[in-house]
């Protein structure tokens, strides 16, 4: 996969070795850098994927009302799929009474950002939504655009999308947080570098936040910070 990847980027600058292309960058400036990390990345995604969470999610909506601002950070973006479906819950728990909501969606990779930034998409990638929910939120394409949808101004307006390198000192992210979508995002990472990460997730959650991870990965190794609430969601193990 690696080998496949990077061959694509030794054609696009006109190297003939890998280690021709390793010289180009420890020498060159951000932009390949960043196309080397886009080449790299793997962005799996579809809307509503592992559905079992949007209920405990809207759940948590209700419980939390409208009395005070809430936050969400969508860590892993990919193409925009999961914070527009993370929109669609929001919108469907508290109608057009949600402008105390913000989702900030981040990603590693700016090729994803600038798709779910545009929120076009083909019509397969909807399919199988209700149809409620497509004449709710989704614009029907037409001539150039036609077999694509697009995802109403309504839900744009919530979402604030921007890159993050989990791995870097300073994340643009402001708390508290309600509730952090990190899913299917650990499963990178080693368990020592999981536990950094979720050494940082947990100052920045309210004390009744909830995080919400992805179906192959356990936190037991975190239990001192997160406790496991069942279906892959997680609360602060000691309340502050």
């Amino acid at each position: 996969m690696v080998y496949s990847r990077l061959a694509r980027r030794l054609r696009a600058t006109g190297k003939n070795t890998f280690g021709e292309y390793l010289d180009l960058l420890e020498k060159g400036g951000a932009d390949e850098w960043e196309r080397f990390v886009n080449s790299l990345t793997t962005n799996l995604t579809s809307f509503f994927r592992e559905p079992h969470h949007f209920p405990i999610f809207a759940d948590h909506l209700l419980k939390l009302g409208t009395k005070r601002p809430i936050r969400i950070w969508c860590s892993a973006a990919s193409t925009g799929e999961e914070p527009y479906s993370i929109a669609i819950t929001v919108l469907e728990t508290f109608g057009a009474n949600a402008s105390h909501v913000s989702i900030f969606a981040s990603d590693l990779d700016t090729n994803v950002l600038a798709t779910a930034q545009k929120g076009v998409y083909p019509i397969e990638r909807v399919e199988k939504m209700s149809a409620d929910r497509l004449k709710r939120f989704f614009l029907k394409g037409s001539g150039a655009q036609e077999g694509y949808v697009a995802v109403r101004p309504e839900l744009k307006r919530l979402i604030e999308f921007q890159r993050v390198n989990l791995l870097e000192p300073n994340w643009p992210v402001r708390g508290p947080l309600d509730i952090i979508f990190c899913r299917n995002v650990m499963i990178y990472f080693d368990k020592p570098t999981q536990y950094k990460i979720l050494s940082r997730f947990a100052p920045m959650m309210q004390p009744d936040g909830l995080m919400l991870a992805g179906h192959s990965e356990s936190f037991l190794h975190a239990a001192d910070l997160f406790k496991s609430m069942g279906k892959t969601v997680y609360a602060l193990a000691k309340a502050r």
